[in-house]
C-alpha cells in the first residue's frame, strides 16, 4: 500500500475527530482556522481512502457486556476464512492475522447468559482446521478505547482542544441500553457520523427522537464514539501485540507506567497464563526493538514476555467493511 502524507489540517481533523467523533465541521473549521468545505472535504478524502473512520459503540461494562480476547491458532491455508466468518459476526472486533498468519487474535463481546455468544467460543474448537483455541477475559482496561494511542492526539494545542472537546460524562442516572436500540447502534457501528436524518430513517424514528435518544446514552457513557485509523497513513508500519506475565502485586504499577508510554494503544489485564495484554504501534521494526529492549524489558516485574506481530486487520472497532477489497490492511 503506498504511503499516504497527510498534512496538518488532516492530522487536526483526526485529532478533533478523536475528541469528539460527531463534532461538526463547523467547529473543526473555526479551530483549524480553515474553510468549512476545507473539513468536509477532507474528510470525505479521508474517508472514501479507508484511512479514517468513525464510529458509534456501546460501552462494555455500562451495556452489560463482557469482552474476551481470543487467539485462535489455524492451519496456514484456512486462516483467512476463518478470520473472515470472525469478522462478520456482529459480537466481533479487532479481528487480525497475528504471529505468521497462523494465528488470529479477535475481541468477543458476550452477555451473561447470553447463548449466542456462549457458543461462538464453545464452538470455536470443534471448528474444522482451527488447532487450539484461548479465551482470556478483559478483567481492566488501563488504556484504550477512546483514549487510546497518543500519536493521533498530537495537532491540537491544549487550547484548541479544549475547544472542541464534548462535555464530560455523567456517571449517574439510569439511562442503559434497550432493544430498541439495536437499529440505531447497528447503524452507528457502521459510521457514527450518520445524519440525524439517516439515522431516523433507518431506525423509523422521528429526528428529534433519535437526537435525544443518542444525546442521553452518549451524556451517561453507554454509548461512546471512536475513530479506526489506518496507522500506515500516521507512518507506523511496526504494530504487535504484547502478552505479559507480571508479578501479580505490581501488575498495576507496571500497567500505569505502560500506559503512559507513547507507543501503546491498548493496556489490559486479564486473566489465563499471562495477566495483561499491551497493544503497541511504532515507526518501523528499529523502532519496536528498541522499545520492546530498553523500555518493555526495563520493567522488573515482568517475568515474560511473548511478541505476535499483526498482519493483517480484517475489521476494527466498528462493523466490518466489504472483506473483498484491498482496503484490509495487510503488512
Amino acid at each position: 500500500m503506498e504511503k499516504v502524507v497527510l498534512d496538518e489540517v488532516d492530522r487536526g481533523l483526526i485529532h478533533a475527530l478523536h475528541l469528539d467523533g460527531r463534532v461538526s465541521f463547523s467547529r473543526v473549521a473555526a479551530v483549524l482556522g480553515v474553510s468549512q468545505q476545507t473539513v468536509a472535504r477532507r474528510y470525505r478524502r479521508l474517508r472514501e481512502d479507508g484511512i479514517l473512520r468513525v464510529v458509534g459503540l456501546p460501552a462494555p461494562r455500562r451495556s452489560g457486556e463482557i469482552e474476551w480476547m481470543v487467539r485462535l491458532s489455524v492451519t496456514p491455508n484456512a486462516a483467512k476464512t476463518v478470520a473472515e466468518a470472525l469478522a462478520r459476526r456482529s459480537d466481533t472486533s479487532w479481528v487480525q492475522l497475528i504471529s505468521g498468519g497462523t494465528e488470529i487474535m479477535c475481541t468477543v463481546r458476550t452477555v451473561p447468559g447470553n447463548a449466542q455468544g456462549s457458543l461462538l467460543l464453545r464452538e470455536l474448537p470443534r471448528t474444522p482446521r482451527v488447532m487450539s483455541v484461548s479465551a482470556h477475559c478483559l478483567l481492566h482496561m488501563y488504556f484504550g478505547g477512546p483514549s487510546g494511542w497518543r500519536a493521533l492526539t498530537t495537532a491540537l494545542t491544549p487550547a484548541q482542544q479544549d475547544e472542541l472537546r464534548p462535555p464530560p460524562v455523567e456517571t449517574g442516572g439510569d439511562v442503559a441500553l434497550a432493544d430498541a436500540d439495536a437499529p440505531l447502534l447497528a447503524e452507528l457501528t457502521r459510521d457514527g457520523r450518520m445524519s440525524y436524518g439517516e439515522l431516523a430513517a433507518a431506525t423509523g424514528w422521528s429526528e428529534t427522537t433519535v437526537k435525544r435518544r443518542l444525546q442521553a446514552l452518549r451524556q451517561h457513557g453507554v454509548v461512546f464514539f471512536d475513530i479506526e485509523i489506518d496507522e500506515f497513513a500516521m507512518g507506523y508500519s511496526a504494530e504487535t501485540w504484547l502478552w505479559l506475565s507480571v508479578k501479580p502485586s505490581q501488575l498495576v504499577e507496571v500497567a500505569t507506567t505502560l500506559a503512559g508510554h507513547a507507543e501503546v494503544a491498548v493496556v489490559a489485564a486479564t486473566t489465563g497464563p499471562t495477566n495483561l495484554v499491551v497493544h503497541a504501534l511504532c515507526r518501523d521494526l528499529d523502532a519496536l526493538h528498541e522499545y520492546l529492549t530498553e523500555r518493555v524489558c526495563s520493567l522488573d516485574a515482568i517475568r515474560h514476555m511473548e511478541t505476535a506481530p499483526v498482519l493483517q486487520t480484517l475489521k476494527s472497532a466498528g462493523a466490518a467493511r466489504d472483506l473483498g477489497r484491498t482496503a484490509t490492511r495487510q503488512r
